[in-house]
C-alpha cells in the first residue's frame, strides 16, 4: 500500500513500517535531512512519476510504501485509557464514508484526548491513502477499530461501565447539561442522515451543539472536534 503526505509518511518511518520511500526532486533540504534523520533510504524521482504513482498531485513529494495498516481491537484503546490513568472516551462514527472526514476525525480524536475510534466495517471509509492523509499521521497513534455491528459494540461498552451520548441535531440537551466527569462513548453520524434508528436507541443521552438557524449543519468533523473539546473542559481539562 503507498501512503503520501509528509506528516503521514514521516510517523510511518518512526513507527518503522515503510518498505521504501520515494522523493520528488527538488523539495525542501529539510525534508531530505529529516529522512535521513529518521534512517530512510529513498529514491529520488520525478514529481510526476509520483502523481502517476498515486493518482493525485496532493502528495507534497512524498510516498511511502507500507504494509495495510491494521485495526486495533476494543481492548486496546480501553488500555490505552488505563495507561494514561484516564476515564475511557471513545469515539464511536456511524455511516461516516467520506476519507477526508474520517482521517480528519481521527485526527481531532487524538487531539484532544480520545482513546479510540470506532466504526462498522460495512459503513465506514477504510483507512486508505487518502484518510491517512487527512489523518495527518494521527491515525498511526491511535488506536481505529472496526466492529461488524456498531449497536452490539456500543451495548458491549455500556456493559464495561461507559455512558453513550449521541451527538445528533435533534438532541434535547446542549453540552454544558452534560456530565462528562464519566466513561464515555461519544456517537456521531453522517452529516446527510445522522445516527441510524439502533444507534441512536443505543444512547444514553442525545444533545446538540447550537449553532445559528441560517448555517442549517456543521461539517461532522468539526462538529466531532468541538464535542471533544466540550468533554475536556467537563473533565477539567485545557
Amino acid at each position: 500500500m503507498w501512503i503520501y503526505g509528509r506528516n503521514p509518511v514521516l510517523e510511518a518511518l518512526k513507527e518503522g513500517r515503510v518498505r521504501r520511500v520515494l522523493v520528488a526532486r527538488g523539495v525542501e533540504a529539510w525534508l531530505l535531512r529529516e529522512l535521513e534523520r529518521l534512517g530512510a533510504e529513498y529514491t529520488l524521482v520525478p514529481r510526476i512519476e509520483l502523481d502517476t504513482l498515486l493518482k493525485t498531485t496532493h502528495h507534497q513529494g512524498l510516498a511511502a510504501e507500507v504494509e495495510e495498516p491494521r485495526y486495533a481491537t476494543l481492548e486496546e484503546a480501553f488500555s490505552l485509557a488505563e495507561a494514561r490513568g484516564e476515564m475511557p472516551l471513545l469515539v464511536f462514527l456511524d455511516g461516516i464514508t467520506d476519507p477526508r472526514n474520517y482521517g480528519a476525525m481521527i485526527r481531532s480524536a487524538l487531539a484532544l484526548g480520545a482513546h479510540g475510534v470506532v466504526s462498522e466495517e460495512r459503513r465506514s471509509a477504510p483507512l486508505s491513502p487518502l484518510a491517512l492523509k487527512a489523518s495527518a499521521g494521527a491515525a498511526l497513534k491511535l488506536p481505529v477499530v472496526k466492529v461488524k455491528n456498531l449497536p452490539r459494540a456500543l451495548e458491549a461498552v455500556k456493559e464495561r461501565g461507559l455512558w453513550v451520548y449521541g451527538l445528533d441535531v435533534r438532541g434535547e440537551k446542549t453540552p454544558k447539561e452534560l456530565d462528562f466527569q464519566r466513561p464515555l462513548a461519544l456517537v456521531l453520524g453522517s452529516e446527510g442522515e445522522g445516527m441510524r434508528r439502533l444507534v441512536r436507541e443505543s444512547c444514553d443521552e442525545l444533545f446538540r451543539i447550537p449553532i445559528r438557524k441560517e448555517a442549517e449543519s456543521l461539517n461532522a468533523s468539526v462538529a466531532l472536534g468541538i464535542a471533544l473539546y466540550a468533554v475536556a473542559l467537563g473533565r477539567g481539562v485545557g
